[in-house]
């Protein structure tokens, strides 16, 4: 076939996709704690938003362990990353096509595929480099074989076009957060405890007003390195809080680890592996070894130290306390951490997100659905109050169906 002709008809497709006033999108997603990939298929109507199927396939352990290493910026190299971007396309395909077949959904009814990927460096601070500063992030799972493989379209790489325009790369998810949880007249905070904890302030709609979102600090990631250490690698992460339930936190430790200089930096601002990762989980257990600590009450410092920095977030940098704070995530599942959250923000009504209609560990695929949706359609798809970008754009790269 001429290629100009194929070219024509793949424009024409995604125009077509775009005119569709209802969209069925599967997001797919690989958060901070890198263990495996979320599949959300979700119908996009003008009537609301349907969550036709979710499940997180894990990744194998070597793959994990890989994406670590490659999150760690020092091991690899670029022939690794090559073809661990390429595995993971590979990867993130199969997760989707083995989710619709379960759901009972045919691929082929399915417009368009959203995929964040997997982070793998994330810098909106910037180093110096080429006489320039150079602000960069890294996200792999490459979308050329998803679209391949699964013969849908696909958009994929959503964080570069804000880091572009000025923004942090992050947070991208406060659209949905809107989209999905603005409220007439309560002041709501969508909390997400993944491996990074970051929340969407939302105003009532009634008051008008800009939304308000960043990264409070560690939410889960500290806490799973901490728990693999003192299991031995026997266990991932704490389980419904249990480990930590059984030990005490640190006082002393606690006051520490508060002190550094992220918890106090104003927003718009961004974390990640960078800052909370491997080395810093590293010195804390290594600070904890010379105080004595036992493994429970190491766990239990560090749950209470994501707890404390959300609670602290608050008070510092939203324009008043939420009414409610709606958790998804990980840590949602955290027992511990939920109760000390209900503590450290009453009186504020603290509540899962399952309760609102919508799974709290799908939340995050779910948003990449619909920020797929807005890029196909050529809407902006960051919030520049959230992201501290100039001016908002459209978001993400459209790889073609692969049929």
């Amino acid at each position: 076939m001429n290629p100009h002709r194929v070219e024509e008809t793949r424009v024409k497709e995604i125009a077509q996709i775009a005119r569709k006033r209802t969209l069925r999108v599967a997001g797919l997603m690989s958060g901070t704690s890198a263990d495996g990939v979320d599949v959300a298929i979700v119908d996009l109507s003008p009537g609301g938003i349907r969550v036709r199927a979710f499940e997180t396939v894990a990744y194998p352990p070597a793959v994990r362990r890989a994406v670590l290493d490659a999150c760690r910026g020092d091991r690899g190299g670029s022939a690794g990353l090559s073809r661990l971007n390429v595995l993971l396309g590979e990867l993130f395909a199969k997760a989707l096509l083995g989710a619709a077949r379960r759901a009972g959904i045919a691929p082929r009814t399915i417009d368009l595929v959203g995929s964040h990927g997997q982070t793998v460096w994330h810098e909106p601070g910037g180093r110096r480099m080429g006489g320039q500063r150079v602000r960069s992030t890294l996200q792999i799972a490459e979308p050329c074989v998803i679209a391949e493989r699964t013969g849908i379209t696909t958009v994929a790489d959503f964080r570069p076009r804000d880091m572009a325009a000025g923004g942090q790369g992050a947070p991208l998810v406060p659209h949905a957060d809107r989209v999905l949880f603005a409220h007439r007249t309560r002041r709501r905070a969508v909390q997400n405890l993944g491996g990074i904890a970051n929340v969407t302030y939302l105003p009532p709609t009634a008051a008008g007003g800009d939304l308000l979102a960043f990264d409070t600090g560690p939410g889960n990631m500290v806490i799973d390195a901490l728990v693999a250490h003192v299991t031995a690698g026997r266990m991932k992460f704490d389980r419904g809080g249990r480990l930590a339930a059984r030990g005490s936190a640190c006082p002393a430790l606690l006051d520490e680890l508060l002190r550094h200089p992220y918890f106090r930096r104003c927003p718009p601002k961004t974390t990640g592996r960078e800052q909370f990762g491997a080395a810093y989980a590293e010195r804390l257990i290594a600070r904890a070894r010379r105080r004595k600590l036992a493994g429970a009450d190491l766990v239990a410092t560090a749950t209470a130290l994501t707890a404390r920095t959300v609670a602290d977030a608050y008070r510092r940098f939203l324009p008043a306390p939420p009414d409610e704070v709606i958790l998804c995530g990980g840590g949602a599942r955290n027992d511990t951490l939920v109760e000390l959250l209900r503590a450290a923000l009453h009186p504020a009504r603290v509540l899962l997100m399952d309760e609102l209609g919508i799974d709290a560990d799908a939340k995050e695929a779910v948003s990449f659905a619909i920020l797929a949706a807005e890029t196909i359609r050529g809407n902006p798809g960051n919030v520049p109050s959230a992201t501290g970008a100039r001016r908002a754009v459209v978001l993400g790269k459209i790889i073609p169906a692969g049929t």
